[in-house]
């Protein structure tokens, strides 16, 4: 299989992965209080997919570097399609809190796997020393998307249809995507040959594959500098997804009007996200390296945190249009970033040990966010979101030292795992 088409069959997973949870984001709380939860129960059922999230993050990335990159993204497109079933239909909390569950398993499953895949493929058709740039930047465009008309049409599509139901049809359909993928996965990924595993011999195989990639991730200078900068993008991204629809709720002077503009600011995050990612091969070549590449992003990302402070001391309308570009600029900043930064992680790391690390690339932005959200949260609640906005773009400014004068290049004292060929 040649770079090409293995880009377009990761672009393609890429977007079939996102594109479900675009369709849920706007329904679902309010499905949840349609159907008689309270707030704090819709919490605690959030709280339930975090921390599934968490726990599994490790063991499925060294799952799927022991057993293989396709049967693990097939594992995670059943686990969404049952747990997007059960959130469609369910009636009770038990039923919600399960298909939280299934979802975290699904997410931990599916973070690493597909991006793996494509490195791995384009190693056997290129060589090592292949350029992953482009590749990377189709699979963020296309996720980011996915999300971005996942998020308008889940939106639209209960204003369409009407009815007491309404709020469950984009769920639904999102299920009926998840199928899509599950037959994709299956079919579209082939993967290099392995030997014969039994159930015990796998079980054997994650503990030492996890701790080799967390070994990696504290040793190599690249990788560290990486899961700090990874760390910082998540207190970030925690911050403006907490902040901005309680902003937006002070500039439209109503919940319902603030839901619809978060979603369109959103969805406009989103699509920007997608520029950013098409945007950031040509910002390679015209910085030379991917670390400068990737500083530059991440600068603009900072400056436009600045900016979505200064969109406080607005109010009506001109405060919402300038907050929407703000945001709408820092995903510009983090799409051109991302893949930059997937070089240089991918040229330090062997194939036995891709989807590990990148599982705990996945694990820091969610710690981090987690940690982010709680202490600016908190910051907001006593002195206003300025302070907020401007304490998370310190946060990605002190990234660009760590980005800048980093190239693309491979450990001198680790030789990349052999691929081999592709069936």
């Amino acid at each position: 299989m040649t770079p090409t088409s293995a880009a377009r069959r990761f672009a393609l997973v890429s977007f079939l992965t996102w594109l479900p949870t675009g369709l849920y984001i706007a329904p679902m709380v309010l499905l949840m209080l349609d159907r008689g939860l309270g707030v704090g129960t819709i919490a605690a059922i959030t709280v339930a997919y975090s921390v599934t999230v968490a726990v599994l993050e490790l063991p499925t990335g060294g799952l799927a570097d022991v057993l293989g990159r396709r049967v693990v993204l097939t594992a995670a497109a059943i686990a969404s399609l049952l747990g997007l079933l059960a959130l469609g239909l369910a009636e009770t909390v038990a039923l919600f809190a399960v298909s939280s569950v299934l979802r975290g398993i699904a997410r931990a499953l599916g973070s690493g796997p597909a991006e793996a895949w494509f490195v791995d493929t384009v190693h056997a058709s290129a060589g090592p020393d292949a350029d992953l740039g482009h590749g990377l930047a189709r699979g963020e465009a296309a996720g980011s998307a996915a999300l971005a008309v996942g998020t308008i049409a889940g939106g639209v599509i209960p204003l369409l249809i009407g009815g007491g139901q309404a709020l469950a049809v984009p769920v639904l359909i999102a299920a009926g995507v998840e199928v899509v993928r599950l037959i994709v996965t299956a079919v579209g990924l082939p993967e290099p040959r392995r030997a014969r595993l039994t159930a015990a011999s796998v079980l054997q195989g994650i503990p030492g594959t996890v701790a080799a990639g967390l070994r990696l991730a504290l040793r190599d200078r690249v990788v560290g500098r990486m899961l700090a900068v990874t760390g910082m993008v998540g207190v970030a991204l925690a911050t403006i997804e907490l902040l901005t629809p309680v902003w937006m709720a002070t500039l439209t002077g109503s919940t319902e009007a603030a839901g619809f503009a978060y979603a369109v600011v959103a969805a406009a995050g989103f699509a920007a996200s997608a520029l950013g990612s098409y945007l950031s091969a040509p910002v390679g070549r015209r910085f030379g390296s991917p670390g400068r590449a990737a500083a530059a992003g991440i600068t603009v990302s900072a400056v436009s945190l600045v900016l979505l402070a200064g969109s406080t001391w607005l109010s009506g309308l001109p405060g919402i249009v300038m907050a929407g570009l703000a945001y709408s600029l820092m995903f510009v900043g983090l799409g051109v970033s991302t893949p930059a930064q997937g070089q240089l992680v991918h040229a330090r790391v062997a194939a036995g040990e891709r989807a590990t690390v990148l599982s705990v690339e996945s694990l820091a932005l969610q710690f981090a966010g987690a940690g982010g959200a709680m202490a600016l949260g908190f910051l907001a609640g006593r002195t206003g979101p300025v302070a907020a906005f401007a304490v998370a773009a310190v946060c990605l400014g002190a990234c660009v030292p760590l980005l800048r004068g980093l190239t693309h290049t491979a450990d001198p004292q680790r030789e990349p795992a052999a691929v081999p060929v592709l069936h």
